[in-house]
C-alpha cells in the first residue's frame, strides 16, 4: 500500500529498494532554505543492519502490512531474547535491539506483542505500563512544595527516571515504558 513518506513513524514496515525494512526514528527537517524532507534510520527485516535514508515529503513510500502475535518472554541471552508463541508454543529468538528503547524493561515471562511480515520478526511491543520497586531515591529537599517537584530515582533494573517527593527506596511504581516516566504508585 503506497503511503506517503511524512505518515511514516517508528515500528511501521516498508518497502525500499527491493528490502523489507522497519522504520526505528523519524525525523521532519525543515532547512532554513529548500524543502523540508523526511530523515528516516531503518533496520533491515532480515539482516538487522541499519541504514538512514531520505525522503521528500511528498514522496510516497510502499508501507507493508505487518501482523502480530502474542508472546512470552523465556529469557535473555546476551543481545537475544528467546520468545515462546503462546497459541504454538513454538520457541525462536530475537535480538533484543527490536523492543527498541524499551528493551531494558524487559523481564522473564513478560508478555510481548511480536510484529511480523510474511512469519519473520521485526519487532517486539512491550506492555504500555511495567510495574517496578525503587531502589534508590533521593533524599527530599526542604522546602520543594509537592505539586511540581520530581526528585531523581533509581530502578530495579537500573534505569533512572523521576518521581514525586513521597516515593521512596522500597516503594514500587508504575512506569511508562515508551519514555521511562513515572506514571503512579502500584496499587498491589
Amino acid at each position: 500500500m503506497k503511503v506517503l513518506a511524512n505518515t511514516l513513524r517508528p515500528g511501521h514496515a516498508l518497502e525500499h529498494e527491493g528490502k523489507k525494512y522497519v522504520v526505528v526514528k523519524y525525523e521532519l527537517i525543515l532547512p532554513g532554505k529548500g524543502n523540508a524532507f523526511i530523515a528516516v534510520d531503518m533496520r533491515d527485516a532480515l539482516s538487522g543492519v541499519k541504514t538512514n535514508e531520505r525522503f521528500r515529503t511528498q514522496e510516497t513510500v510502499e508501507k507493508l502490512m505487518t501482523s502480530e502475535k502474542t508472546c512470552t518472554m523465556l529469557f535473555a541471552d546476551g543481545d537475544q531474547i528467546n520468545l515462546m508463541d503462546s497459541e504454538t508454543y513454538d520457541q525462536f529468538a530475537v535480538s533484543i535491539d527490536m523492543a527498541g528503547d524499551a528493551g531494558v524493561f524487559l523481564t522473564d515471562s513478560m508478555e510481548v506483542t511480536v510484529e511480523t511480515i510474511d512469519d519473520i520478526p521485526v519487532g517486539v511491543r512491550l506492555p504500555q505500563h511495567v510495574t517496578l520497586e525503587i531502589s534508590e531515591a533521593d533524599a527530599v529537599v526542604k522546602g520543594q512544595t509537592a505539586s511540581s517537584s520530581y526528585k531523581p530515582a533509581v530502578l530495579e533494573n537500573g534505569v533512572k527516571t523521576l518521581v514525586p517527593p513521597h516515593i521512596g527506596a522500597g516503594t514500587r511504581v508504575v512506569i511508562n515504558t515508551a519514555d521511562a516516566t513515572y506514571v503512579e504508585r502500584a496499587k498491589d
